[in-house]
């Protein structure tokens, strides 16, 4: 599968996933990884990074969020600008992904905008299959208007909205019911 955002079914009831909205960058037989975009998290980006370079941490654009259950102490950015095959994924030339220090580094002096995921969602081998076919998600195409939405308290109905839907008319079944 392609990179996707996933958004969860209307009737998904987890604590983790219910309303969620996944940046989901890879996913093959061996499993899938992501990151919720739509759990914004108290801190700034001042609060959770070290400055170890003159950088004016609080003129760079962006948020910190919880990205999902699996190793909260590590992070994910997420930024609009492009990011090298080599330090993580470009999605549609408009979405860039790494879990690299370095990376993270040079869009700082740069003064580039970045969203900073703390942990992430993963799922082992078939796992998301297995979900997706029991009517636990929908899937939409990764775009940076809801990538990067400002207000995240709207952006599980905007990606719906993006599908011709309405969490009040969306109910799932398994896929082979």
């Amino acid at each position: 599968m392609k990179p996707q955002l996933l958004i969860a079914s209307p009737q998904l009831s987890d604590d983790f996933f219910e309303g969620a909205v996944v940046l989901l960058w890879h996913h093959d037989e061996n499993g899938a990884i992501g990151v919720i975009l739509n759990r914004p998290l108290e801190q700034s980006l001042e609060d959770v990074l070290v400055d170890d370079g003159g950088v004016d941490l609080a003129a760079i654009r962006g948020r910190v969020c919880w990205g999902g259950p699996v190793d909260p102490e590590s992070g994910t950015l997420v930024t609009p600008s492009t990011i090298e095959d080599d330090e993580g994924w470009t999605i549609n030339g408009a979405v860039g992904i790494s879990r690299s220090q370095d990376v993270l580094q040079r869009l700082l002096k740069a003064g580039d905008p970045l969203n900073l995921y703390l942990g992430y969602a993963g799922w082992g081998p078939g796992q998301l299959d297995d979900e997706i076919h029991s009517g636990g998600w929908l899937y939409a195409e990764p775009v940076p208007e809801l990538v990067f939405a400002e207000d995240l308290d709207t952006l599980y109905d905007l990606s719906l909205k993006q599908l011709g839907l309405r969490r009040e008319i969306v109910m799932m079944m398994p896929i082979d019911a």
